[in-house]
């Protein structure tokens, strides 16, 4: 079996979503914030609500926010959006254009992800035209894609083969997410259960999902 190759700043641990519906303007850079202190090692912006404007205003404070932590940044869906606020990388879905053009607009230092579903031909179809990252799900009922197609843990231990970080995402949270993590999840990305509640609950949670690697995961090292 390959051991996930971990580069460009990827690391084991909780990975953090942002959405506005649960991050107002003015609480989303002092949420990032805190969720970082809980221990978050990869942030995602993603927003479907603002203008172009607006998200490369928001996109901009993340990455000096993200780049003061020493933690990378990833724009989700644009990657035009990701090279000019100055993210890390970009998240594509299946429908948000190709690797290669990614590849081609930020160059061979971006980390770029990619969503596979519960798809092991999506995941080979991604690594063979180089990302950096496989994110599978959603694996519980998901507040913020309701009707995406769900996934089984199995896939996740399937999909070592490819030797890249897996990604989790969808409904997790800090009581589902062991599991998770045992199945072969390198990454929890969570959107609903970090960001919902106050400031103090969002630190006391990314500490908890930090707790559970720390536990679960053989590579992990605070």
């Amino acid at each position: 079996m390959s051991t996930p190759a971990f580069s460009k700043g990827l690391r084991p641990g909780l990975y953090a979503v942002t959405d506005s519906a649960l991050l107002p303007e003015d609480t989303l850079v002092p949420a990032v914030a805190t969720a970082l202190r809980g221990g978050a090692v990869l942030v995602q912006y993603r927003e479907k609500r603002l203008d172009q404007a607006g998200r490369l205003r928001q996109g901009r404070a993340l990455a000096d926010l993200c780049h003061r932590e020493g933690v990378p940044l990833i724009i989700n869906d644009d990657p035009l959006l990701a090279r000019d606020c100055g993210a890390d990388g970009v998240h594509l879905g299946q429908a948000d254009g190709s690797v290669e053009e990614a590849r081609s607009l930020l160059g061979e230092d971006a980390i770029i992800g990619v969503t596979c579903h519960g798809r092991l031909d999506l995941a080979e179809a991604a690594s063979r035209r180089g990302a950096d990252y496989l994110a599978f799900g959603r694996f519980h009922m998901s507040g913020t894609k309701p009707g995406a197609p769900a996934a089984t843990p199995d896939v996740l231990e399937q999909a070592r083969r490819f030797g890249l970080p897996r990604t989790a995402i969808g409904g997790i949270t800090v009581d589902n997410g062991a599991p998770l993590i045992r199945a072969g999840a390198d990454l929890l990305a969570v959107v609903g259960g970090l960001f919902s509640g106050d400031i103090v609950q969002i630190e006391d949670r990314a500490r908890a999902f930090t707790r559970l690697f720390a536990e679960h995961h053989p590579l992990f090292k605070l």
